[in-house]
């Protein structure tokens, strides 16, 4: 692994934990995030997979400069 590697590695484990950071303190609305489908109390995703999709949109709008 060279420099670059290393420092793209950086980055992206500092997006994630952001992003997982952000994802505590998203308010539960009783539906999943990413899919809109009702969700537990508390619940902010019905699964991995969903919460995945919706990290993985949120980390392309906050490389874009989308971010809220």
């Amino acid at each position: 692994m060279d420099e670059a590697d290393a420092a793209d590695l950086t980055q992206e484990q500092a997006l994630t934990a952001a992003l997982r950071r952000r994802h505590a303190t998203l308010p539960a609305v009783g539906q999943c995030y990413s899919c809109a489908e009702p969700v537990a109390d508390g619940a902010r995703f019905c699964d991995a997979d969903c919460r995945q999709d919706w990290e993985r949109a949120e980390r392309a709008r906050r490389m874009n400069g989308r971010a809220e």
